[in-house]
């Protein structure tokens, strides 16, 4: 992942903490997919460059899900994971550390509304209700999951975009070139440090 695209999920993370109520993992993770597919949707791209996974409770972003128990050092920096008691479970509670602001200049304007509007409306929305959004019925969890015969499956971005949208095609295209071009920004990384 590169750094500016690292710095773009630690502000939309934090964004989500300061900006929605009882943001666990589970409501965390579901904002962070209806950013990703709504922006893929309306772009050919993601926010957060997340692969997302079919699993039964939902898209899980796995990258974040192995690094949940123990933050990277730039995460652990502007929040913690706090157990919270919710009558016989714990929740684990995402906090801002003291004096840590989200950074608007990571995102564009597009991006900045998409999750002001997901802020705003599930601001007060529990886990359970979150789960019930992302297994919409023909969404691309669904269309995955098939009952549990995709679990584990990666949910192709390209799902968000209607069959019958105008401008699929396109979008399509910008996400291969994308794609393309993260690689090659990877496999330089990698040879770089050989």
């Amino acid at each position: 992942m590169s750094k500016a695209i690292r710095n773009r999920l630690i502000n939309a993370i934090v964004f989500f903490a300061r900006n929605t109520e009882c943001c666990g993992k589970i409501k965390l993770f579901k904002l962070l997919y209806l950013l990703d597919f709504e922006h893929f949707r309306l772009t050919g791209k993601s926010v957060t460059g997340f692969e997302y996974q079919a699993w039964k409770f939902g898209p899980v972003p796995v990258d974040l899900m192995e690094e949940w128990e123990d933050l990277g050092p730039d995460l652990a920096q502007v929040v913690r994971i706090v157990p919270q008691r919710v009558l016989d479970f714990d929740r684990m509670q995402v906090e801002v550390l003291p004096g840590v602001e989200y950074d608007p200049d990571d995102f564009t304007k597009r991006q900045l509304t998409i999750m002001q509007d997901l802020a705003t409306r599930y601001r007060s929305t529990y886990s359970p209700r979150m789960i019930d959004v992302t297994h919409e019925q023909n969404g691309a969890w669904d269309k995955v999951w098939r009952g549990g015969r995709g679990s584990h499956e990666v949910i192709p971005y390209a799902l968000s975009i209607a069959d019958d949208a105008l401008d699929r095609a396109g979008f399509l295209r910008v996400a291969t070139q994308q794609a393309m071009y993260q690689s090659a920004l990877e496999a330089a990384r990698i040879n770089a440090g050989a």
